[in-house]
């Protein structure tokens, strides 16, 4: 098929140019692999090898500088920042990397786009007084306002220092190498007056490369090779033509020269079939039956590029290939935090966060679970791992030390152990356990190097990272302790990646989209062409405000769309055959509904296009509803259980499925102790009935007072702070969801205390008869020769204007249609309806059974989700809709028609000849 690199090979040959003598510059390193290879079509004879470089190559040799590392800039710039910044203002390492990347970032376009320093940073730091004009006008300032204004006075002095100590090294970022290489254009162009230099394949282009091809083209020292289809520049409102429209009309040099090239090849026939996929891991899989479906046609896949919009794709993509792909490249970034070995570092720093000789059980389990950790743990025909997990499970093992570890594994696995749980008393040990450890698992890996290609590679990038860590420590000593090492190695998962390297001109090519510039093949497969993803959308990562941009001429996001719409519209331009994929799934945080791009194409009418929705296969089961007999055994069970108590909960249980109060009760199945990665709902409701407990218990036999209330404001933080780290042992309360969920807490105790006040503004008494209060009943029934135990633990009874009222706390929410009944005898078989009704009569019967309580008394729940109905209360009707007749109090005779309900209940559970039968759910 036609390519465009073969193409400008083939006008520069009949033009006669001699090719070996030319300096080739392209937008990428792979697109002049792909050059290189082409030559052989073109040139039949032997030639000298010409020059091929990258735009960043041809660049940095302009400049004389030297590209250093993300990380490296990070280092040198805490330097610059600590050596400006008074003592006591400067951030710790941590907190400064988590702000000092978008920075750096934002000089890294400043200088791109060459905007004059002093006008950009004086512009920043007068909007940022006028945006707080208020502060600084006043007179006694805080110091958080006048640290925070003094930040934006001195950006330029950072900026001015940090460049000048990289210049006098010889190294610099992009945006740095960049503007240096124009300073340095006049002397080049005075010394390469025999060289003819050739750009192929650019689209957008910062100002640096403007300036440095415009005066190359107009000093008769270069060519230039556009690919722009003549559809998207002729269309003035096409964004894949934003960019060349802008060069054509605005370049002087075309005004004389001629604009090469407009194509013809987008309007050719081509198939294009659309697929809605529901999920990233259903893309992935039907990729491998496409490639399947092209293997089975064709025997070669050279000419097929799977373009991952997702890069993240990438893992499950390799996974779903079909065995029949015999050759393969990747040439791509796959971001670090992807990768699985990453979640072993975040393991092994979350142990040594706390210098401790135990360990807290999960953290453990956690560590030897890991695909990259269980097979070390593999010795003498046994599973050490597996042996571990099960002795902490058996022993109910909290915390474990690691001489207890050594002793369950077996010597064999000591020197493993040691470097997993040794000690980390500096942060150049524990970088060397790090390494270590990458050691350990490369030898296991090196015993079968083919079957473990793409971990050893893993293995490898990691091990870069860590020893630059290292290096850089050793020159920089930055990093003082654990917790600052873990928050700069989360930082570096985030922007840092893995370069995948391979031949890449045989087999199928997997690329990221930026990796397709130039490039162009017969077969293309797009995946997750979503908006949010192709194109990224409103994303903005940066301190320069959007107007600050538009002023300046920095490209916002309108211009990193077009970018991307570009990319999509080259790759279409010379295929014949093209399957986009999205996510039928929208989500918010990785991606919306189906792009634009796919919109645009259906709307455009040029070519015919095929949409299907894939839905996976799912087989009909019939389900087989499980029945267990009631054996001598399981009786002696339900009589001790009996003997100990039946609890609300778990007769609420059997009514919801009678299975599952057999595999909880009898069998004492428990569920699975997952790790709460976030707070769960449970836990949740645990912290607010503790933190209640502890605010009211010293109030039990008193009234309350608005003063009461007022003094436990004070503690709420502190008091759900605390029960938060007591319900959630080990588990990160400051970040993320789990810190809106502490915040919600402190919003539910807080409006609950705002209820009570508001009650006792009104001229209402509240007295608390009992907190968190132990309730029991025996009862006896003539059908069963043993008695029957409930027992309960009720939140709270009080007297409110000198009516008892027992109150069950609910997390969740509740209306009042949830605590109302009808019919009795629906009690105990509707859990949907009548579990929250269930559960509060069952603590009122015990309270009339322990005689503590005069009734007639209310019973029934708050709920924090829907306080602003108050006090909910349990009521019988006489009838369903608008106008029932409602009866709120409990009287002796309301538990009477109860207790005919939970006899019948209880006498179905404890009866041998009713199985616990499974409901449909």
């Amino acid at each position: 098929m036609a390519n465009f690199i073969f193409d400008v090979l083939k006008d520069l040959q009949n033009k006669n140019a001699d090719l070996s003598s030319i300096t080739f510059i392209l937008p990428s390193k792979r697109a002049g692999l792909f050059l290189q290879h082409q030559l052989s079509f073109v040139v039949k004879e032997t030639m000298f090898l010409p020059k091929i470089w990258s735009i960043e190559e041809f660049v940095e040799e302009l400049s004389q500088l030297k590209t250093i590392s993300n990380t490296e800039l990070l280092f040198e710039f805490y330097s610059t920042y600590s050596n400006l910044t008074k003592k006591d203002d400067v951030e710790p390492f941590d907190s400064f990397s988590k702000w000092a990347q978008i920075l750096l970032q934002d000089f890294n376009e400043i200088d791109r786009y060459r905007i004059p320093q002093d006008h950009i940073f004086n512009y920043l730091s007068a909007i940022k007084e006028t945006e707080n004009l208020h502060w600084s006008l006043e007179e006694n300032q805080t110091d958080f306002i006048k640290k925070y204004l003094a930040f934006w006075n001195k950006l330029h002095t950072y900026y001015s220092h940090f460049t000048e100590v990289l210049l006098s090294r010889k190294s610099g970022y992009q945006g740095l190498i960049y503007r240096e290489a124009v300073e340095n254009l006049e002397s080049y162009i005075q010394n390469s007056q025999d060289i003819r230099h050739v750009f192929l394949g650019f689209n957008a282009l910062n100002t640096c490369e403007e300036t440095i091809i415009q005066e190359l083209l107009q000093n008769g020292l270069a060519d230039i090779y556009w690919d722009i289809d003549e559809v998207f520049l002729n269309n003035p409102i096409h964004d894949a033509g934003l960019f060349t429209r802008a060069h054509k009309k605005n370049w002087s040099y075309f005004k004389n020269n001629p604009f090469n090239w407009i194509t013809n090849n987008y309007s050719k026939d081509k198939n294009i079939s659309v697929y809605g996929i529901p999920k990233n891991i259903g893309q992935a899989k039907f990729i491998g039956t496409l490639l399947n479906q092209l293997k089975t046609e064709n025997t070669s896949l050279s000419n097929t590029a799977v373009v991952l919009g997702d890069e993240t794709l990438l893992i499950p993509v390799l996974n779903s290939l079909p065995p029949n792909v015999d050759a393969l490249n990747i040439t791509m970034g796959f971001p670090l935090k992807s990768i699985p070995l990453a979640s072993l570092f975040e393991y092994l720093f979350h142990i040594h966060k706390t210098d401790s000789q135990s360990f807290y059980y999960k953290d453990i389990i956690n560590l030897v679970s890991h695909p990259f950790i269980r097979p070390l743990f593999y010795a003498n025909d046994s599973d050490y791992a597996s042996k571990l997990i099960q002795t902490i499970e058996e022993n109910n093992l909290i915390y474990i030390s690691g001489q207890r570890i050594k002793e369950i594994t077996d010597s064999t696995n000591t020197d493993l152990i040691d470097t997993l749980l040794e000690s980390w008393d500096s942060i150049d040990f524990a970088l060397k356990k790090c390494s270590q450890l990458i050691l350990i698992i490369k030898s296991h890996l090196d015993k079968n190097k083919l079957a473990n290609v793409l971990s050893l590679e893993y293995l490898f990038r990691f091990n870069e990272l860590f020893n630059e860590l290292s290096r850089l420590n050793s020159s920089y000593n930055h990093i003082k302790d654990v917790s600052t090492l873990y928050s700069i190695y989360k930082e570096l998962l985030s922007s840092e990646t893995l370069d995948f390297k391979g031949e890449p001109l045989e087999g199928l090519q997997i690329m990221g989209m930026l990796e397709s510039r130039v490039l162009d093949f017969e077969t293309v497969i797009i995946s997750s062409v979503n908006e949010g993803i192709l194109p990224a959308g409103k994303s903005n990562n940066s301190f320069i405000p959007f107007d600050v941009k538009l002023e300046n001429n920095l490209p916002t996001y309108k211009e990193k769309d077009a970018v991307y719409t570009y990319h999509f519209y080259r790759l279409l331009q010379r295929a014949k055959n093209i399957h986009l994929l999205y996510n039928t799934e929208a989500d918010v945080l990785t991606g919306g509904e189906k792009s634009r791009f796919i919109t645009q194409l259906e709307i455009e009418g040029i070519h015919n296009i095929s949409h299907q929705i894939i839905t996976p296969k799912v087989p009909s089961i019939n389900p087989v509803l499980k029945v267990f007999e009631k054996t001598p055994l399981v009786l002696d069970a339900l009589k001790a259980i009996a003997e100990k108590g039946f609890s609300p909960s778990s007769l609420t249980n059997y009514i919801r499925n009678p299975i599952d109060f057999y595999y909880q009760k009898v069998l004492k199945i428990k569920e699975y102790d997952n790790v709460e990665e976030t707070v769960a709902a449970n836990t949740l409701g645990t912290v607010i009935h503790n933190t209640l407990e502890d605010f009211y218990k010293t109030h039990i036999g008193r009234f309350l007072s608005i003063e009461d209330i007022n003094n436990m404001k004070p503690l709420i933080t502190k008091t759900v702070a605390l029960h938060f780290k007591d319900v959630y042992k080990e588990g990160d309360i400051t970040k993320g969801k789990n810190l809106i969920v502490f915040e919600i807490a402190k919003r539910y105790v807080s409006n609950f205390l705002d209820l009570e006040i508001n009650d006792l503004k009104q001229g209402n008494t509240i007295k608390i008869i009992g907190i968190e209060t132990e309730a029991n009943a025996v009862i006896d029934f003539p059908e069963l020769d043993f008695h029957i135990k409930i027992i309960g633990k009720i939140d709270r009874i009080d007297e409110y204007n000198g009516v008892t009222r027992i109150i069950d706390y609910k997390s969740g929410n509740v209306g009042q249609g949830d605590v109302e009944i009808v019919n009795w005898e629906d009690i105990t078989t509707d859990y949907k309806k009548y579990s929250k009704p269930f559960q509060i009569l069952t603590y009122a019967y015990m309270m009339q059974f322990s005689g503590k309580l005069k009734f007639p008394i209310e019973a029934g729940i708050i709920s924090f989700k829907n306080l602003k109905s108050g006090f909910l209360k349990f009521a019988t009707k006489d009838r369903v809709g608008a106008y029932a007749k409602k009866d709120t109090l409990i009287t002796d005779e309301t538990l009477e028609h109860f207790k005919v309900e939970l006899k019948s209940l209880i006498l179905e559970i404890c009866n041998p000849d009713v199985p616990f039968t499974e409901k449909e759910i």
